[in-house]
This record gives C-alpha cells, structure tokens and sequence, in this order.
C-alpha cells in the first residue's frame, strides 16, 4: 500500500477491525518513510446484480431505489432506517447467496413483503398496494384477510 503523503509503497498495519458487520475491515497504516498515518478499507467484491423487470428489460440492482420504496411505505409508523438498511441488506445478502446471476423483481418484491410483514402491518399493506398493483378494494381486501389469517394461525417453524 502506497503512502498518501510521500508515496512509497513500505508501510505497515498498525490496526486492523472489522467495519459494516463484517463486510469490510478497516485497517490505519503508518509509512515507515515519513511517518504520515491513513486508514484503509478492504472490502469484498461482489458481482453486481442484474434485475430482471417485469417487461424482460435489465438494469442494475439499484439498493437506494428499494429503499426510497420502502421509506415512502413505512412513512408514519415505527419502523426505523436501521430496520430498513438491515433489510434491504438481508436480500442483497440472499441474492449473492443464491449465486444467480440475474434475479427478478417479483423475486425481489416477494422477499421485501416476506420481510416486511413482521416489522408493520401498514407498511406492508403499503407496499403490497404498490408491488402487486392493486386495482381496486378487492386488492386490498384480500392482502388484509391474508395477514389477519396469518395472525389466527401462524406458521410454526
């Protein structure tokens, strides 16, 4: 690693940690020339995911627009930004995971709603109202009956 300062490439770690929840580790370095100490960040590279939309185009997974979704559907209620990054998180996570190379969208909106579903009924429905074009009330009758029956009889794991 090159010295910012003078730009010899001796330096030496001094510390090491692990940043982001172990998806990257943040290293300060010393230049054994001049002394000059910086920090480094080595993070792991993933392939990018390619989103399949509903009309057969592709485009790149785009982590801010899935959260700008999911922030305008958890408007006025109590689920927080962390909650919401660690979401979006968990399915990028998922997807790299899974190891395909292109993914979509309902793909990714099931995993959304999945996810979603414990942290807020509202929000849900919110998203669900989006992400499943809902036409008319029958739409969202039908997403309301699903949650409430899931209330009377959860899954058990």
């Amino acid at each position: 690693m090159k010295c910012g300062q003078c730009q010899k490439a001796d330096t030496k770690v001094i510390e090491s940690r692990e940043v982001s929840e172990g998806d990257a580790i943040r290293r300060r370095r010393a230049c054994t020339n001049c002394r000059y100490r910086f920090t480094t960040y080595e993070r792991i590279e993933r392939p990018q995911i390619i989103v399949i939309k509903n009309d057969s185009t592709r485009e790149l997974f785009n982590r801010d627009k899935l959260l700008a979704g999911l922030y305008r559907a958890c408007e006025k209620t109590q689920v927080t930004s962390l909650q919401l990054e660690r979401l979006v998180t968990d399915i990028e996570q998922h997807i790299h995971a899974c190891g395909e190379q292109e993914t979509p969208t309902a793909k990714i909106g099931d995993m959304v709603m999945e996810r979603l579903a414990p942290l807020n009924e509202v929000a849900y429905v919110r998203f669900a109202s989006v992400y499943r074009r809902f036409k008319d009330i029958a739409g969202f009758e039908h997403e309301l009956l699903q949650i409430r029956e899931r209330k009377v009889n959860p899954v058990k794991s």
